[in-house]
């Protein structure tokens, strides 16, 4: 049983949500993104502006992700101007990857058109169901954040 919800389980809820949330991805995705980038690509720039710097085997530890699957994302993301790779500071043999002043005003304007989009769907919602989903951020956050530390154990196993 799930605490605060005696009538239901884990796996009755995991019916419900799973389909709900794919159904919700899916239609926003396909309405809110207007750019030529992957969800993955946008993952890895999105990642590159919040840890700065980063070694392409960080990337693919981050993303959950293999090396050569990161280093060819990585390298489309160079061809188009939006990442370049640096010199290691600490170690002068290793290379990072950044992201470039054109890859910072992209990754600003998809996660503008995206913001815009949500705050459309958003409108929709009642005073009260704006409430109720202003909760469900806080949850939702701190499911995303076990799920991503079970990933790290799990990996690091």
């Amino acid at each position: 049983m799930l605490a605060g919800m005696p009538n239901l389980n884990a796996e009755e809820l995991a019916v419900r949500v799973r389909p709900a949330l794919t159904k919700l991805y899916v239609l926003y995705f396909r309405r809110s993104v207007n750019s030529d980038l992957s969800g993955p690509q946008l993952t890895i720039l999105s990642r590159l502006e919040e840890n700065g710097p980063s070694r392409i085997s960080r990337i693919a530890e981050l993303e959950d992700i293999r090396m050569p699957t990161a280093s060819n994302a990585l390298h489309q993301l160079e061809q188009l101007n939006l990442v370049e790779r640096i010199r290691d500071t600490k170690d002068r043999r290793g290379v990072q990857v950044q992201l470039t002043d054109h890859g910072r005003e992209e990754l600003e304007r998809v996660n503008n058109e995206r913001n815009a989009e949500m705050a459309r769907l958003l409108e929709m919602l009642t005073p009260e169901q704006l409430e109720r989903t202003e909760d469900l951020v806080d949850i939702i956050t701190e499911l995303a954040e076990v799920y991503g530390s079970w990933k790290e154990t799990d990996s690091g196993s």
